[in-house]
């Protein structure tokens, strides 16, 4: 659903008349045509309606299923399958989706793929590969970065904040005060120092923005 469309979704969720409308349109953006507003400035009346109660309805929402596939290599696989969610290549996160993935990219059977070490390792390669391809993943190592940056984490992170700013939607911000912002905490940013968990918190909210920009 583009931008356009859900602020005029907004606006009969919320019940707002024509003046009341073009005024909150007026006090955010200075303009008053959605048609005159940069992308950006579409988004930010969106967060300021959302702020006033509007929840946008979807009819196929897009969430990573809360099913667990089992097998010794299903972790790795389906952290690649939401890294490429959040990196808005996936629109469907769910495990279901990775199996019919994996399986039309390898011919391999996921009980194959998900225990046996030389079918994981196809599949995982096949998964790398793809997210390099579709996003620009790089998942080569440079010596003269930090340590986060040369793990999958800090990869798929500056690969978000690069495809966040060739939109620009981050071109006022830092990465590394956003993510340590993100995160809770404030003063300079040590992002050697922030767990699997928080990356992935990081990775997740970058994600919520690109897939702002897909919708659109």
């Amino acid at each position: 659903m583009s931008s356009h469309a859900m602020i005029n979704i907004a606006k009969k969720q919320l019940g707002l008349d024509e003046e009341t409308y073009r005024s909150s349109l007026m006090r955010l953006t200075g303009k008053t045509s959605l048609r005159a507003m940069s992308e950006p400035e579409r988004l930010k009346v969106i967060d300021d309606f959302k702020a006033k109660g509007f929840r946008p309805v979807r009819k196929t929402p897009l969430k990573p299923s809360s099913k667990q596939l089992q097998g010794r290599y299903a972790p790795k696989m389906q952290a690649l399958w939401i890294a490429g969610y959040n990196l808005g290549v996936v629109t469907n996160g769910s495990d279901e989706a990775l199996i019919a993935f994996v399986q039309r990219q390898t011919k391999l059977d996921h009980v194959r793929f998900l225990h046996d070490a030389a079918d994981a390792y196809k599949a995982i390669e096949t998964l790398k590969r793809w997210l390099n391809r579709a996003a620009g993943v790089s998942w080569a190592k440079d010596r003269f970065l930090p340590d986060w940056a040369n793990k999958p984490h800090g990869q798929i992170a500056l690969t978000q904040w690069s495809i966040l700013k060739k939109n620009d939607q981050m071109a006022s911000e830092e990465f590394g005060i956003t993510a340590w912002t993100i995160c809770g905490y404030d003063g300079k940013p040590q992002l050697n120092n922030l767990s699997e968990k928080e990356w992935q918190l990081v990775m997740n909210k970058l994600g919520e923005r690109i897939r702002k920009i897909c919708q659109a």
